[in-house]
């Protein structure tokens, strides 16, 4: 019988923690191996590298089975390529096989460890994402303003080099207090260990690339949510990845709040904000959070934003699906003029 998800509560030293219920077995069980597979191959069916694996599956599926279960599982090396978006970054691309036992492993400790994070981190969660993250910051901002009636301030920072800076024994040690079974604890190590951002600079850094890598950071920063939250008490906090902002009516309060920040950051998560993206500044003046500006009576595409935009959509001519794509962004704020005036001939504004 699978074991519940919701993990128990253990009492250790006057704290309450939820402890992982799953077991190592739950998660390397053919039977979880294949919901995975079915997961992982949706949308990929017509890759060579996939095929490849399909070919065989079943012998695959097995042979990764009994790999992993008589501890000779290794995990293989990545592929490396680039993208802009829009900024470029480095994408390292695990082969199938690996990636199967990322989706194995997510299954079972995704769902647990989103119940440990706190309401307003937005990023790769399901039922989040950038566009609810934006509008609870224009509720925040209304209920910092009392309606309009006064100023809101607004504190934005960024880290840098946010995924090629986790520190992998300081989020080894995070999983460890959550997760009792050492085998799982052990795959958790593999995958992680399986990647350095920096040549010859061992245990830093998480590929981005990996689906595991996303519940990763999150399990990583949760640690910074938590302390902003409850020690810091600010109440109108919100983060997506990276990027973060606390909102309040006092700009000197954002200010004393800040070092504290950093150096929790520095100390205990051994990573920097970037030190040309940390500011303070008023709603009203407008602020560029995931990629739009904001005010307190609309927002607006940022301008680095729509240039990428035009860019796609002039390459991607025709496309549908890249143009619902862009028409489904360009909903969420004031941008009808710029669909009727640059994409009649690929968008129907309110279609």
């Amino acid at each position: 019988m699978a074991r519940s998800i919701t993990g128990k509560i253990c009492r250790g030293g006057g704290v309450q923690r939820i402890r992982f219920t799953h077991t190592y077995e739950d998660i390397i069980s053919v039977e979880n191996l294949l919901a995975a597979w079915r997961e992982f191959v949706k949308g990929k069916r017509k890759r060579n590298d996939v095929q490849e694996f399909e070919r065989h599956l079943m012998q695959n599926i097995l042979r990764l089975h009994d790999e992993l279960s008589a501890g000779t599982y290794r995990h293989g090396g990545y592929e490396h390529f680039k993208i802009s978006d829009p900024k470029p970054r480095d994408i390292h691309k695990a082969s199938v096989r690996d990636r199967l036992v990322h989706h194995a492993l997510y299954r079972k400790l995704y769902p647990f460890f989103d119940r440990t994070f706190i309401a307003d981190s937005y990023s790769c969660r399901e039922g989040k994402g950038t566009h609810k993250a934006m509008n609870r910051f224009r509720d925040f901002a209304y209920k910092v303003s009392k309606n309009h009636t006064r100023t809101v301030c607004i504190l934005k920072c960024d880290i840098r080099k946010f995924f090629a800076s986790i520190n992998q024994q300081v989020l080894m040690k995070i999983v460890e207090r959550y997760i009792p079974d050492e085998r799982v604890r052990a795959l958790v190590s593999i995958i992680v260990a399986s990647f350095c951002s920096t040549p010859g600079v061992a245990q830093i850094g998480l590929p981005l690339g990996n689906l595991t890598s996303q519940l990763l950071v999150n399990i990583y920063m949760n640690e910074f949510d938590q302390f902003v939250k409850h020690k810091l008490k600010a109440k109108y906090y919100i983060r997506y990845a990276d990027d973060f902002v606390v909102l309040s009516h006092d700009k000197k309060h954002l200010l004393k709040t800040l070092p504290y920040m950093e150096v929790f950051l520095r100390d205990t998560l051994k990573l920097e904000m970037h030190p040309n993206k940390v500011s303070i500044s008023t709603f009203a003046s407008g602020v560029d959070f995931l990629g739009w500006v904001h005010f307190p009576d609309h927002r607006v595409l940022r301008t680095a934003t729509k240039k990428r935009m035009f860019r796609r959509m002039a390459e991607a001519s025709g496309n549908e699906q890249v143009a619902t794509s862009y028409r489904g962004m360009l909903s969420h704020g004031n941008a009808r003029k710029l669909l009727a005036q640059n994409y009649k001939s690929h968008i129907k504004v309110g279609g």
